[in-house]
């Protein structure tokens, strides 16, 4: 069972750590983490209260209610962990403190949660100064790309497919310059022969 569920786990091994900017692809991924670990519950909820009763099942109640709050002590310090260690030395410095994962996330979404502008400055940034290598597997490189095209869309800003595929053409490594040339001058014969058939209509 439990080799089923690891396989189905995200890998955060490849997540940037949170610097502020890039936060909301950050909480959406952690938020999807730790919904499979079944833990998220511990980001929107207080730690659960003694409960007191005067009847003959007091002791029983007790009971439960000591396992239900130990299985929060436990999950709680299993996200509050994967959160600190997934941020820049600054902001760990900054939320270290906080022995609350709930109290860490809501301060994270009220801090960053609200910046649209920084955010969509971000993402464009980054989808702009973004370039292939040559020392890197091209389709890797291009699935980095629709990442960045996503992050873009996410933000609520539109962009053509037609764009989209343009701007990857100039993203390509020297070495696919030719491969690059052949599809511009396939699309300039396409686009004229739509023209003709056009005028001849």
């Amino acid at each position: 069972m439990a080799t089923t569920l690891n396989k189905t786990l995200l890998d955060l091994s490849k997540l940037e750590p949170l610097d502020g900017n890039n936060y909301k692809r950050w909480s959406q991924i952690f938020l999807i983490f730790f919904e499979q670990l079944e833990v998220d519950y511990v980001l929107f909820n207080d730690p659960p209260a003694d409960i007191v009763a005067d009847n003959s099942n007091f002791a029983n109640i007790v009971v439960a209610d000591d396992a239900t709050k130990k299985k929060f002590e436990k999950d709680n310090k299993a996200v509050r962990g994967h959160l600190l260690n997934h941020m820049t030395s600054p902001l760990f410095d900054l939320f270290i403190n906080y022995k609350s994962a709930k109290v860490t996330w809501d301060s994270l979404e009220k801090k960053y949660g609200a910046d649209d502008a920084g955010k969509n400055k971000y993402v464009v940034g980054k989808w702009i100064k973004f370039q292939m290598v040559e020392d890197k597997p091209i389709m890797e490189q291009v699935h980095e790309y629709e990442i960045l095209i996503a992050d873009v869309l996410n933000e609520g800003m539109e962009m053509c497919e037609i764009l989209q595929a343009n701007v990857v053409l100039e993203k390509f490594p020297p070495s696919w310059n030719d491969y690059r040339n052949q599809l511009k001058h396939k699309k300039k014969k396409l686009n004229s022969s739509r023209a003709d058939q056009s005028h001849e209509d």
